[in-house]
């Protein structure tokens, strides 16, 4: 059940460069107020020699650093890209390989409870390395490639170690190899 009526009594309690705090009716959420309408891209990659591509990062709202999938925000620095412009510009950034092909996958919310914000799952095929990565500005990005048939195992020791896991990790792990209706990937 939907109520669109609580949309039209928006209340801004707080606006900054990235983000705005808001009260439609008594519900209050956060929306993302740069880049693509408060859309993201996570980038499912594999490399020719079949590893899995992660991203760790210090994550000041966590204050710990994290396990990721590359990501990033649609539209940002005040570009207009697509979905699949978005996710070829965070690949490179973030780790160094250029996608030949990229096809988006299934776009949802992240936190449909507090915030605005959806991310789409994009598989990124075909990857030839570039550069080193390492993130734009002092983002600080550590690439880590690890073999497909191990990252899970991998992840939970980076999760013994202390390291914050994305949970979607494992969605992005599973369409490595299947649609979103569990059709095989291509």
């Amino acid at each position: 059940m939907t109520n669109p009526s609580m949309r039209e009594h928006t209340e801004v309690l707080y606006q900054g460069d990235w983000l705005r705090l808001v009260r439609h009716g008594t519900w209050e959420a956060c929306e993302r107020t740069h880049g693509g309408d408060g859309m993201a891209v996570l980038v499912i990659a594999v490399t020719p020699d079949d590893e899995v591509l992660f991203v760790e990062q210090y994550r000041v709202p966590l204050g710990a650093r994290t396990i990721e999938m590359p990501a990033g925000l649609v539209g940002d620095g005040g570009s207009t890209d697509s979905l699949e412009d978005a996710a070829r510009r965070e690949l490179i950034e973030e780790t160094g390989w250029s996608a030949g092909r990229v096809d988006v996958l299934l776009t949802g919310p992240t936190t449909a409870g507090m915030s605005n914000e959806r991310v789409a799952f994009v598989r990124a095929r075909e990857l030839t390395r570039v550069g080193d990565g390492g993130g734009v500005d002092d983002e600080a990005i550590i690439v880590h490639t690890v073999p497909r048939a191990t990252a899970p195992a991998w992840l939970m020791r980076k999760h013994a170690e202390g390291f914050e896991l994305d949970l979607k990790l494992w969605a992005g792990l599973w369409m490595v190899d299947f649609n979103p209706d569990g059709s095989p990937a291509d």
